[in-house]
């Protein structure tokens, strides 16, 4: 059985939709961002602090190579994780690729009532974003076996979506 990865900038939705979708496919839900701070001890905006994100993006790729060979699972990653090729291919090996997009200006707003975005201090803004999307986009784009833009759909709305689509695909529900 396949795993749904999820894919797509900070603010597209890739945890929240994520937990849902696990939840009508009755698959487990792992955050790559979250495995690296239980691991760590600490959050992701400190490790970027103290050790730069050099060392966040090895704790990454070392959270992706235990849980790649695993099935039935629904994986939320970073949304830089694809910047590493042999996260890409781990992943791949059982993974359907879902890209979650969504506009700039919308995952400005949405990233911007948090305070855990790392790539987000030092006053990086709206021009910074839509850089990340336009470097980001064609290694997404590339990666994706299925896009769904998140900007006007609720998380409810874009898992059915996602489970849908999946299930087109030959993806089904653990029984």
């Amino acid at each position: 059985m396949q795993n749904v990865v999820l894919i797509g900038l900070m603010g597209t939705g890739k945890s929240a939709v994520g937990r849902v979708v696990a939840r009508l496919l009755h698959y487990e839900f792992v955050d790559t961002d979250q495995m690296v701070e239980e691991v760590t001890g600490l959050p992701i905006k400190e490790i970027f602090r103290k050790y730069g994100e050099t060392r966040f993006r090895s704790e990454e790729a070392l959270a992706i190579s235990k849980i790649a060979d695993k099935e039935n699972m629904v994986i939320a990653t970073g949304g830089g994780a694809l910047i590493g090729p042999r996260n890409v291919e781990l992943l791949k090996r059982k993974g359907y690729f879902v890209l979650l997009t969504a506009d700039p200006e919308v995952i400005f707003e949405r990233v911007s009532r948090k305070n855990n975005r790392p790539l987000l201090a030092r006053g990086r803004n709206l021009e910074y974003i839509k850089q990340l999307l336009q470097d980001r986009g064609p290694c997404y784009s590339q990666c994706a076996d299925l896009i769904i833009d998140t900007s006007r759909l609720d998380i409810a709305d874009a898992a059915e979506k996602i489970v849908h689509m999946a299930r087109e695909e030959g993806l089904h529900e653990k029984s």
